[in-house]
């Protein structure tokens, strides 16, 4: 077989070409869908370039606070020797004892101590508003706003409010001060780099950084915690000191740590901006906060108590009591009903509600949607002011009556209301229903704190006449196959409370 020259020639070329292109194809970088992510991945872990221009924007509104408290402390750590008129060792006594003396003090007024704290804040009005914690100021009587440049400038209290922990200042500057503004706190998202600065320790001007770490922690018994949680480092002293989104945005007011030693230890908490401007606007405007009130006492929905409800998942907040003077009375909210929704926001569990409330306008006409034997209703309450100090309930007497016993259930045994009972548990003439004599330790019963004295007085949102009436729903709701009943239990004072036992 003869191949001609030029033949030969392609077929030379062309096999170079090939090789070319395979060589060519094995060292080029072959697109893949996970290199976007890969690289995402990898400048997450480094975090931002830098940080600087966002401080720089933002530090010379942030200040140091100074505050003093004077006490008077009773100094004296020994007895005075009571002398004879005229004794030779009165002088002796007097110079050591006496009003200057270093165990002095007349009157058991003693001497004069000066305690101080350190704490932080930051500026949100050029003409000298600046904002902090409650718990940094205290009881002071004398309080100083330090700025970057080491200007002193004292302040006065506009007004502060210890359930949100937080307190605004008004100083009185020469010229307009650096300010900062507030963000929006529900737009932060987990893993988002915020940035706090403060005074930790003394060290003012101190500038961490961090990720949002959670939201919605927590941490007070309040029932107004909603706080945001970082890594940011945050110490002693950080407190009353701004969170800042990479905007220059204040998302958070620093208030907490979680440490064993005082140090950080990477989980602080900040109370989120959405929470905090309500309360500082009426903290400007009033001198103190005027928080809402609907006037029930609620508890928590567990899943035996929606089992009881036939709810389907725990959700809502259970009115276990309605106040006869409150709002929510006129506006036709029962014990018994669950609040899934208030004003338009959805109600996850019972400690959404006294934020939602608390966080709503004085006179504001809202609707509150509930759940009442499996059917939806809305009701329209017209709030009223919550009053910051409420009455505590005497505790009543647990003695055990030497009565009768008529029936036995879960570890409770009950017996109709009786003058005699009335008499020993002091219970209220308006609280109607079955009493509860006896609890077995380790039963259910005690298990959910029904103590001697308490009356039931609905079995399953009916009224509980009888013993024999309890024990009647009872046997029915076991024939229904249910596992649980829905007790409305008071106690002597005529607090009311949901309890769900399980029929088995």
């Amino acid at each position: 077989m003869l191949i001609r020259p030029n033949h030969t020639s392609r077929f030379i070329k062309s096999l170079v070409m090939a090789q070319a292109l395979a060589v060519a194809l094995w060292v080029m970088p072959v697109a893949s869908p996970l290199a976007p992510l890969a690289a995402t991945a990898q400048a997450a872990q480094r975090g931002p370039d830098s940080l600087a221009d966002v401080v720089e924007q933002v530090l010379d509104a942030v200040v140091n606070i100074s505050a003093s408290t004077t006490v008077n402390e009773q100094q004296r750590s020994v007895q005075v020797p009571q002398l004879p008129p005229g004794s030779p060792f009165q002088d002796f006594f007097d110079e050591f004892f006496g009003p200057n003396g270093p165990n002095g003090g007349q009157g058991g007024k003693g001497q004069q101590r000066k305690s101080s704290s350190l704490g932080s804040g930051f500026i949100i009005d050029p003409a000298g508003i600046v904002v902090t914690n409650n718990h940094v100021i205290g009881d002071a009587n004398e309080i100083t706003v330090i700025l970057t440049d080491g200007t002193r400038l004292k302040a006065e209290v506009v007004g502060k409010d210890a359930k949100v922990d937080l307190a605004v200042l008004r100083v009185k500057p020469e010229k307009p001060l650096k300010s900062v503004k507030f963000g929006d706190s529900e737009k932060a998202r987990l893993g988002d780099w915020v940035i706090a600065i403060g005074n930790p320790f003394g060290l003012g001007g101190s500038v961490t950084a961090g990720i949002v770490s959670a939201r919605n922690r927590d941490i007070s018994d309040n029932s107004y915690g909603q706080y945001i949680q970082t890594d940011a480092a945050i110490n002693k002293g950080n407190s009353g000191g701004p969170l800042f989104n990479m905007q220059g945005e204040v998302i958070g007011v620093n208030t907490a740590i979680l440490s064993p030693s005082g140090g950080s230890i990477g989980i602080g908490f900040s109370v989120p901006s959405g929470m905090a401007k309500p309360v500082i606007e009426q903290l400007i405007q009033y001198g103190e906060t005027r928080r809402g009130w609907l006037g029930v006492r609620i508890q928590n929905v567990d899943d035996t108590i929606a089992e009881s409800l036939g709810l389907g998942s725990a959700r809502g907040a259970l009115v276990a009591d309605v106040d006869p003077k409150g709002p929510a009375k006129p506006a036709g909210i029962e014990a018994g009903d669950v609040i899934i929704k208030f004003d338009g926001h959805e109600v996850k569990d019972s400690k959404d509600l006294p934020r939602l409330v608390g966080q709503t306008a004085v006179g504001k006409s809202v609707d509150v949607v509930v759940l009442r034997k499996g059917k939806e209703l809305t009701k329209t309450a017209k709030l009223e002011r919550l009053a910051e100090t409420d009455p505590q309930a005497k505790a009543a007497g647990n003695k055990a009556p030497d009565v009768t016993l008529n029936r036995k259930f879960a570890g409770l045994e009950l017996s109709p209301m009786s003058d005699d009972l009335r008499k020993r548990y002091s219970i209220k003439d308006s609280v109607k229903g079955v009493v509860v004599t006896k609890v077995e330790p380790n039963s259910t019963a005690a298990e959910k704190r029904i103590a001697l004295g308490d009356v039931i007085m609905e079995v399953q949102q009916d009224q509980a006449a009888t013993p024999e009436a309890v024990m009647k729903k009872i046997d029915a709701l076991k024939k229904d196959g249910k596992k649980s009943v829905l007790l409305l239990i008071a106690n002597a004072q005529g607090d009311t409370r949901f309890v769900a036992l399980p029929l088995d």
